[in-house]
């Protein structure tokens, strides 16, 4: 098991901010944190990391609890730039953590390469932009080959290039092996990326699987929907028909197949029109409603 998060309480005052999260990772997949600022979301990673105590409840990575020093040697954090300082250079911060944690000086600049901060490595952070700030962070994040990445709002200040860029090195590493943990309010880059999804509401977590929540939906007019309906069941094609309408959620099935399903028995389509269910509708749905359930 890579991490178990286990029964964590943690109370502001008399506010309960977490009560009684659960959940694990056992395989090195990507998972999204998601939740409307003062959710609490900063707080579990904190918890996670033993940068913040818990009430009550249990966290255990890779095996050992979260208060042996050894662990982190195998995972890293992603925070904000607040932990960057100004009259430090990004090779300062990389360094720092090379010491530590004895990492090469070529290991250190193959990371820079890698992110693509080679060019500014030397400025002082002080006068990186948003981006190069989250450049730097995500660098000294992965120097160390974690076998647990987490990241909080790792996409912050990142134009859409850079963007596509973190995206795909977090499939990269998802494949080389570390489970990766973040949040993020980037919904659209979330569907790109997660395999599963944790949402944070009241203290509580909603968790869903990919598939439980990213669907493609074709919604399909055509001349007989009764007709074209029952054709599309007989070739084992589940739909829903409302008038008019076919509402098909593809998953094995390509759309041409099913065209030339309705082509030979002479059914005519009228119209199509693609839908998508993820991330952002699923977080309307449960943050938006007045009790959170569809």
């Amino acid at each position: 098991m890579i991490l178990s998060v286990n029964k964590i309480h943690k109370s502001y005052g008399k506010e309960e901010v977490l009560k009684g999260i659960s959940f694990e990772l056992n395989n090195p997949d990507i998972v999204a944190l998601v939740g409307p600022n003062g959710s609490g979301k900063s707080t579990l990673l904190n918890i996670i990391n033993n940068l913040l105590q818990a009430d009550k409840g249990k966290i255990t990575i890779l095996g050992e609890n979260n208060k042996n020093p050894e662990i982190f040697k195998k995972i890293s954090f992603m925070q904000d730039n607040s932990v960057l300082y100004d009259y430090l250079t990004g090779y300062d911060h990389l360094q720092f953590i090379g010491d530590v944690q004895g990492i090469s000086k070529k290991q250190i600049l193959e990371t820079a390469e890698r992110i693509g901060i080679a060019g500014y490595l030397n400025k002082k952070t002080g006068n990186y932009s948003l981006g190069m700030k989250q450049h730097l962070l995500l660098a000294m994040a992965i120097i160390n080959h974690p076998k647990l990445l987490i990241l909080d709002e790792p996409l912050n200040g990142l134009d859409p290039t850079s963007a596509i860029k973190v995206r795909e090195l977090l499939l990269q590493l998802a494949e080389q092996g570390t489970a990766i943990l973040l949040s993020s309010h980037n919904l659209a880059e979330i569907d790109r990326v997660t395999t599963n999804i944790l949402f944070l509401k009241n203290g509580v977590l909603i968790q869903e699987g990919l598939s439980a929540h990213k669907q493609v939906w074709y919604e399909i007019k055509v001349m007989d929907a009764e007709r074209a309906e029952l054709v599309l069941r007989e070739a084992k094609i589940t739909t829903n028909f409302k008038g008019s309408r076919l509402y098909i959620c593809l998953k094995d099935e390509t759309l041409n197949f099913i065209f030339e399903i309705l082509k030979l028995h002479n059914i005519v389509v009228l119209d199509i029109e693609k839908k998508i269910l993820g991330t952002e509708e699923r977080y309307k749905k449960i943050f938006f409603s007045s009790d959170g359930v569809t």
